[in-house]
């Protein structure tokens, strides 16, 4: 198989959060980090890989393409695809104690392609660019531990955490979100005839809210994780999908994954799924 490698490099900086990509956001959307220890050329490649795989889910929105067998040699090669790559120390500004600190520290690896070489290697995995501009994402999540059930909000102390963890789960895919706040969420409730935010449908959402994804959150003690239910309305569809038994990183990477598949026109998520309308 013919690879297409790189000749010029892209020098545009990453930001700590992507701005949505569009079709003429070509720099930010071509561009993929991962974390790895090191600066040296001991994890290198394993970086190289998962940056790779990561522009690849970024530029198509296609999670699939990370479980083909045909993804087997672009990953045995995947420093051949890249333009150029910077490292940035995470500790940066704090103290070397010892020589093994020096090597351990966590890096962030930024790896530049050129759309030329990811749009050929997409087409020869069967897949393409999805070049529409990523939207903003309105995030109704409701939270259930124990007794305890609330609905994350905007301005809310004790959500952030969730916050920060739902928008780096955003930024690979080059999406952002937003929460609603406490009074946004009351009203709605309100509109829809609804008592518990847990009740809250796509449907419910007012048309104010740009792009709305409907998340329940569940501690499931048996599953020794969270129980993620997602909810998102895609034209006369209404489509959910859910994963089991994973902190809430994960469960939040899930959503967005999802909403990037369906958007993208690949499909449903992988996750457990069902449509109706």
């Amino acid at each position: 198989m013919h690879y297409f490698r790189c000749i010029t490099g892209i020098t545009v900086a990453m930001c700590a959060l992507a701005s949505p990509a569009g079709a003429t956001d070509l720099d930010d959307l071509y561009q993929s980090v991962t974390i790895v220890t090191g600066s040296d050329e001991r994890n290198r490649p394993a970086g190289f890989q998962e940056c790779l795989d990561r522009v690849l889910i970024r530029v198509s929105g296609d999670q699939r393409l990370t479980t083909l067998p045909a993804m087997a040699e672009p990953r045995a090669h995947a420093g051949s695809f890249i333009a150029s790559f910077t490292y940035r120390d995470r500790l940066a500004g704090r103290p070397i104690h010892d020589e093994q600190g020096t090597h351990d520290r966590p890096h962030d690896l930024t790896c530049r392609y050129e759309p030329v070489v990811i749009d050929g290697l997409l087409r020869q995995l069967g897949s393409r660019p999805w070049r529409g501009e990523r939207p903003h994402l309105s995030i109704f999540l409701n939270v259930s531990r124990g007794v305890t059930t609330y609905a994350v909000e905007r301005d809310q102390p004790r959500d952030l955490a969730m916050r920060q963890a739902f928008e780096q789960a955003a930024t690979p895919l080059a999406f952002t979100v937003a929460f609603p706040s406490e009074a946004e969420i009351k009203s709605t409730l309100s509109a829809a005839g609804r008592i518990r935010p847990d009740d809250v449908e796509p449907s419910d959402i007012p048309q104010a809210f740009a792009t709305p994804v409907v998340g329940h959150l569940t501690w499931s003690e048996k599953d020794l994780g969270w129980v993620a239910r997602w909810q998102f309305r895609h034209g006369a569809a209404s489509i959910t999908w859910e994963v089991r038994g994973v902190n809430f990183d994960e469960a939040f990477r899930v959503a967005i994954r999802g909403v990037a598949q369906i958007l993208s026109g690949n499909g449903n998520p992988l996750a457990s799924v069902s449509v109706g309308r």
